[in-house]
Formats: C-alpha cells, sequence, structure tokens
C-alpha cells in the first residue's frame, strides 16, 4: 500500500505522525495549537457541558446495543479427525480508539456502543476541541470515561503511539476527513484500523416516475457533510441489469433503492456499505436512528470490507489440541510437505 500524504500549509500528515510518535505530548499540543488553536500545555480531557438530547441519544445508543449484540460470532470446536480437535474462540480487544469528528455524537455512539457489546476493556475517544463537550456529555452518558479534545492526524498518532498522557491502544476506528484517513493509513503499518472512512457517498438507484422531490432529500442530506460529500443518481429504465452493474461499479457507501424495480436490487446489491429499501427508509435513518451502523466504507472499499459491526472490536483465536494417536495419523503429511519444503526441524517435529 502506498504512504499517503496529504498537504496542509507547509507541512504533511506524515511529519505530524512522525512528530507525535517521537515528542508525545509535546507534539500533539504544539499541532494542536497551531491547527485548532488550543493554548494548552498538554493534552486535555475534554469537559462536558451544555444541553443534549438525551432520551434520543440513548434510544439510538439502544438500538445500536441491540442490533450488535445479535451478530456475536459463535466460537466453533471440531474433531477434525480422530484425535485432532480444532477450537476457534472469539475474543474481545483489550483496548480500542475511537475518532470522532466533531460534535458528531451520532459517530461516538457507532463506534463506543458496538466495542463496549463486545467486551473491550478500555476505550479512548478523541474529539477536536471544537464540539469537544458535547461529545463528552454524550460519552459520560453512555458510561465513556476517557474522551480527549484532540483532533486530526495528531489524535491519531497520539492513540496509535501512545504519550505520556494518552496510552495506546490496539485498534483505531471511526470516520474521519482527508487528514484522519491519511494518518489511519499511515499508522496502519504499527496498528490495526477498521477502514479510511472518508467523505460521504450516496447512490440513488430509482425507477421511472418517482418523485424527484424525494430523490433531491437523498442527496441534499449527504452533501450536508461537507463540499466533498458524493452523490450519483442510477435511473432504472428496461435493462434492470445495467442498473445493478452501475451500482456495484460505485461501490458507494450508502445506497438508497427508490421503487418496485430498484428494490428488487436489494438482496444482489454487494458492494455498499449500506442498502436502505424504499421511500420510508431514509438514509439519515441509518445515522442516527436504525440501530445500523454508519461507519462506512467509501471511496470504493465497499467492494472488499463492510462497516463497523461487533467483529470488528473481536478477534478469533485457533486452539489446537492433538493427542498422541492423532499426532501418529499427522505424520506422514508433515514429513510429506516438509521434506517439499525443506524444513527439516519441521519434519522431526512429527515423531515424538
Amino acid at each position: 500500500m502506498s504512504r499517503p500524504v496529504v498537504t496542509t500549509e507547509q507541512f504533511t500528515i506524515e511529519q505530524i505522525v512522525s512528530d507525535v510518535r517521537a515528542r508525545g505530548d509535546e507534539a500533539v499540543v504544539e499541532w494542536s495549537r497551531r491547527l485548532d488553536g488550543t493554548d494548552d500545555l498538554v493534552p486535555q480531557r475534554a469537559r462536558a457541558y451544555g444541553d443534549i438530547p438525551t432520551a434520543a441519544i440513548l434510544d439510538a445508543a439502544q438500538s445500536v446495543a441491540t442490533w450488535h449484540r445479535a451478530q456475536r460470532p459463535a466460537d466453533v470446536v471440531l474433531e477434525v479427525s480422530p484425535g485432532v480437535t480444532l477450537e476457534r474462540r472469539w475474543v474481545p480487544l483489550r483496548s480500542v480508539g475511537i475518532y470522532v469528528p466533531s460534535g458528531l455524537v451520532s459517530s461516538l455512539i457507532m463506534a463506543a456502543i458496538p466495542a463496549r457489546e463486545a467486551g473491550v476493556d478500555r476505550i479512548v475517544v478523541c474529539t477536536p476541541p471544537r464540539g469537544a463537550a458535547a461529545v463528552a456529555a454524550a460519552a459520560a452518558l453512555l458510561g465513556i470515561e476517557e474522551v480527549w479534545a484532540v483532533g486530526g492526524a495528531q489524535a491519531i498518532a497520539a492513540m496509535a503511539y501512545g504519550t505520556a498522557s494518552i496510552s495506546a491502544v490496539d485498534k483505531i476506528v471511526g470516520p474521519g476527513g482527508g487528514a484522519v484517513n491519511a494518518a489511519k493509513l499511515l499508522v496502519s503499518r504499527d496498528v490495526a484500523i477498521d477502514l479510511p472512512a472518508g467523505p460521504s457517498e450516496v447512490v440513488v438507484v430509482a425507477d421511472e416516475g418517482i418523485d424527484e422531490a424525494l430523490i433531491q432529500q437523498e442527496i441534499d442530506a449527504q452533501m450536508e457533510h461537507g463540499p466533498d460529500s458524493r452523490a450519483f443518481v442510477v435511473r432504472v429504465g428496461d435493462d434492470l441489469e445495467a442498473a445493478l452493474d452501475a451500482v456495484e461499479g460505485y461501490a458507494a457507501e450508502h445506497v438508497a433503492l427508490l421503487g418496485v424495480r430498484a428494490e428488487s436490487l436489494a438482496g444482489r446489491i454487494r458492494n455498499a456499505g449500506a442498502v436502505f429499501v424504499g421511500p420510508f427508509a431514509p438514509v439519515p435513518a441509518g445515522d442516527y436512528a436504525t440501530g445500523g451502523n454508519h461507519v462506512l466504507p467509501t471511496g470504493g472499499w465497499a467492494r472488499s470490507t463492510g462497516g463497523l459491526g461487533l467483529e470488528t472490536f473481536m478477534k478469533s483465536v485457533t486452539i489446537q489440541r492433538v493427542s498422541e494417536e492423532g499426532l501418529a495419523r499427522l505424520a506422514p503429511t508433515i514429513e510429506a510437505l516438509a521434506d517439499l519444503e525443506g524444513m527439516p526441524m519441521h519434519k522431526a517435529t512429527a515423531r515424538r
């Protein structure tokens, strides 16, 4: 994977990441001062204040918890041959860093609640100083204690490599702009990330005769995310397969299906972060309220990966148990393949 470089004024994201890795808190506060106008001497915890819609936040969190709780993967134990038993066990990650764009409480919910449901021990949130008060207030409501008023590439680097104030995490998740996504890709050489969830995208797939105002409403809602958001319309004419090919080619974050023929494609679309079916399933319903996750692949990543889910915050461990009799049965295979690959010490382990 190429190393992304995003230029901001006279420096690059790689320079910010490298500086934070080398100098820790000192670099974090210097870059925050330069980019966010802060005047702190050390990174600061976000302070919760101001009114937040408590009931709506709790309702959204409950829906997210319900949906993600149902996703828990099953452990598997299987005797694959006499005397050889394999077990695949799912365990939560020990620590996760969540990046929350400025003021986006919904993104906090989408990452923190699945992490909590998975059983992650330590959940760290970083969010830009502007908007941090609302994020901190929502985090307190959800029982998330560690929230830092640090944004941008310096936040990603701090969570990846650790500083005196912010301990390193095992995985970084969450959406962000170009600088944040470039930083995530840079640190992914050293710490796991979810995906580079960048500028928002929607493809509206519409039958002939669908109210144009409904199509425009979906487009306007996505463009509200920022000037770099993207929106496309696919018209379903006589060739339904051509419409499907167009949708698959975009591999977009969101796909909205409007009309009976468009809706018939729902079960066939593979390249999409999330698919919304029908006039009463606006994409913002998924952003805020359905319980489906809104941290989704963008920029064509939907061809190979999905959005956040419970498994994002877990990993599998394989346990292998082999009896004396089982090893005797495996020995000819071990020895033959070890001979083929020139591994005499591997071969020697087959006879004990």
